[in-house]
């Protein structure tokens, strides 16, 4: 019996942080900030584990019977969890928090109470050394395995609501087999038994059911028909339409609409790139739904575009898709075009090509991953891959909803060694939006815009680079690898918008 339950320990090790796991990519990725919402989820689970343990002592009786009946609880409750929680969210923030962290106590209470009675049931088999040492080092084992899959394997392929449902079977194959392994002790329990083949295959329906349930929760948060919708190993993808507009969302937030885009980076790319009539080579580093590269084809000069993003999933469906790729114009099919899908920052220090205009197209600095792409280290970084008379173009969010966020970057070039020349332009499906243009000498603007475009000329440019009052230059700290108050910045601000 000591080892089929060491095995077992193993499973629970597992499931236990499984659901830890996938409370916090959960609400990282419908919430933001992953530093924050991983160390909030961490916190309340490993204060409920402990909460469990100390309630064990209570637990009397059968204990088999009681581990059980537990086993089917945390199977049940922790299998529903990522999908009650993605429901609350389409419906309505508030319920989702609250929702969270009480499914998170309940789950780590329930999981608190496992391993030791695990250890009471085996304590009469195996000295108390040996027992905690091997009770001990099969549950760090357990969560060590889970550790490696969940971010490789579980999260990228099934889907955080189908690992959700996954782990809840193991948990409930647990309880069975346990009920088979000491059904000489337990005795007929047909009740137990009814009760774990229902809660299995309510979970086993749930895990069938999960892709339609996925496409019925996010119809609720998109006013738009859902046309194309994915996770790859690094965001929730969601492409909608609405008659003749197409709209990107990464993680729930949006990134393009296909009325609007152009004005979007024809302010990005242009008044960089009109200044620069020797450029041969550009580096695109984020931008994987090929736009600005769109646009940067439009100079004839250009020999070479190399478009750095991290998400492979993105640059393929914007290279692929026969939409899409109408509204790029099949940019990233282009022989002048190299695409890598890497991390900017590792590719960066691993690379040793020099560029002469560089735009830096990420998303927002809504966490901290993305934190250190707007960080002085990172500029410093770029300026060393930056041809003497080259120039560097930052979006920069909005410099009248994120005003202090907006002007800390420029802060934050500035610190860096660059001369910047801030800008902004007016996108309807975001606002007025914030850029910098940076180089090594003060920027002149230039007298036309040679290339065509829909929004942009030489006699329109000069008013993007005035600033009324209530988007003027702020006080602001640069934003330093270590300590990344700009990601703090950031969510204050569009916090404050959000809940106006």
């Amino acid at each position: 019996m000591q080892r089929p339950l060491l095995f077992s320990v193993f499973i629970v090790a597992s499931c236990g942080l499984a659901y830890e796991l996938i409370a916090g990519a959960l609400a990282s990725y419908l919430l933001g900030d992953s530093v924050t919402q991983f160390s909030t989820v961490i916190g309340v689970y490993l204060f409920a584990m402990g909460i469990g343990s100390w309630l064990s002592k209570h637990v009397g009786g059968q204990l088999l019977v009681r581990f059980i009946q537990i086993e089917m609880m945390v199977g049940f409750i922790g299998g529903m969890s990522a999908g009650l929680l993605f429901l609350l969210f389409t419906l309505h923030e508030g319920p989702f928090r609250l929702a969270l962290y009480g499914l998170v106590l309940l789950i780590g209470i329930l999981v608190g109470l496992e391993i030791p009675l695990i250890m009471r049931i085996l304590k009469r088999d195996v000295a108390f050394k040996d027992l905690v040492s091997q009770v001990l080092s099969v549950d760090y084992l357990g969560a060590l395995a889970v550790s490696l899959l969940f971010p490789l394997v579980l999260a990228p392929h099934l889907g955080l609501v189908r690992s959700a449902l996954l782990f809840g079977f193991l948990n409930v194959l647990v309880a069975i087999w346990a009920l088979w392994l000491f059904r000489a002790q337990i005795g007929p329990a047909t009740a137990l038994r009814a009760q774990c083949a229902v809660v299995a295959a309510l979970l086993i329906a749930g895990f069938i059911g999960a892709g339609r349930f996925v496409d019925m929760a996010e119809a609720n948060l998109y006013a738009e028909n859902i046309v194309h919708a994915e996770s790859s190993p690094y965001q929730r993808i969601v492409v909608t339409r609405w008659r003749d507009e197409l709209r990107l969302y990464l993680n729930h937030n949006l990134q393009l609409s296909s009325r609007d885009e152009y004005r979007y980076h024809e302010a990005l790319v242009h008044p960089g790139l009109a200044t620069l009539p020797h450029a041969r080579r550009v580096l695109v580093l984020g931008g994987g739904d090929g736009m600005a590269v769109r646009e940067i084809l439009k100079y004839p000069q250009i020999d070479a575009v190399t478009l750095v993003d991290l998400d492979a999933r993105m640059t393929e469906l914007f290279s692929q898709s026969p939409l899409l790729r109408q509204i790029n114009g099949d940019a990233l099919t282009n022989s002048k075009v190299k695409v890598v899908n890497a991390d900017a920052l590792q590719w960066l220090e691993q690379n040793t090509d020099s560029f002469d205009f560089i735009i830096s197209d990420f998303p927002d600095p809504s966490n901290f991953s993305l934190g250190k792409l707007y960080s002085t280290a990172f500029y410093r970084l770029l300026l060393r891959h930056l041809n003497a008379d080259g120039r560097l173009v930052v979006q920069a969010t909005s410099p009248l909803y994120a005003r202090q966020s907006f002007w800390t970057i420029v802060t934050t070039l500035e610190a860096a060694g660059w001369q910047t020349a801030p800008y902004h332009a007016l996108v309807p499906s975001f606002g007025e939006w914030g850029y910098i243009l940076a180089g090594r000498t003060a920027y002149e603007a230039p007298a036309t815009i040679a290339v065509p475009t829909r929004f942009l000329n030489g006699e329109t440019l000069p008013s993007l680079f005035q600033f009324p009052p209530d988007m003027a230059r702020v006080e602001a700290e640069p934003n330093r690898l270590d300590s990344q108050n700009l990601v703090r910045v950031f969510e204050r601000e569009w916090g404050r918008i959000q809940t106006q």
